[in-house]
């Protein structure tokens, strides 16, 4: 409970002022470049879902949100079903449940590569063959000092170090962008929103301003040709 309320005080230290525009960035993001990742009305499970920015703008036809944070909750969507757990320990579904998990900004928060194995585990097995993990996160490489400057970061990462940890855990990477989103809209004045979308279409700048990579895994699939 001590870990849970160390969550909540985090959150709301750290986004509350800005909630309602991440709401607008995330609805963005989400229609304008993650929805196209995703198999129309599939299963989508939300790692580390936080308020829902996420997995409240996506399509799908089952969408989960998985978190520690006991707030969480109050911020999702009705149709997201909250699961609310360790994310190393077993995920409380059925093989070959899910069609994707998107998980954001998540990864660097657990406290060691023991525990991000056994949650990337515990993804390929409800991954349905076929079904995709996009990993979204600050890209160390790029941050060596400004990366540090959150207190709950624990586990430093680049996008050929989680590629690695994918391929160990059976994964294809199938897309690997070392910098793609810039890194934090925490104590920064938020730009507009307009902004992002033009982001999105002109790929060049990702290498300007892009401090976070985008990680794809896909869970083979024997059957396919």
């Amino acid at each position: 409970m001590e870990i849970e309320q160390e969550l909540s005080n985090e959150y709301q230290r750290r986004f509350a002022k800005l909630a309602d525009y991440r709401v607008k960035v995330w609805r963005v993001l989400a229609a304008e470049f993650f929805q196209r990742h995703l198999k129309p009305g599939g299963t989508v499970l939300d790692l580390g879902c936080g308020w829902g920015e996420f997995i409240n703008h996506i399509a799908a036809g089952v969408k989960f949100g998985m978190d520690l944070n006991p707030d969480c909750p109050r911020h999702l969507a009705g149709d997201v079903r909250f699961l609310h757990q360790d994310c190393s320990k077993e995920w409380p579904l059925e093989e070959g449940t899910l069609d994707h998990v998107f998980t954001s900004n998540f990864f660097e928060h657990l406290p060691d590569k023991d525990s991000l194995s056994r949650t990337l585990a515990q993804a390929f097995r409800c991954l349905k063959p076929g079904g995709s993990l996009l990993c979204l996160g600050p890209n160390i490489k790029y941050l060596p000092g400004a990366y540090w400057d959150f207190y709950d970061h624990y586990l430093p990462l680049t996008e050929k170090s989680l590629r690695e940890g994918l391929e160990l855990r059976g994964f294809r990477v199938t897309e690997c962008i070392d910098r793609f989103l810039p890194y934090t809209m925490v104590d920064k004045a938020p730009p507009p929103v307009v902004l992002l979308r033009a982001y999105l279409k002109l790929r060049p700048l990702w290498r300007f301003f892009g401090k976070q990579f985008l990680v794809i895994g896909t869970k083979p699939d024997p059957t396919a040709a």
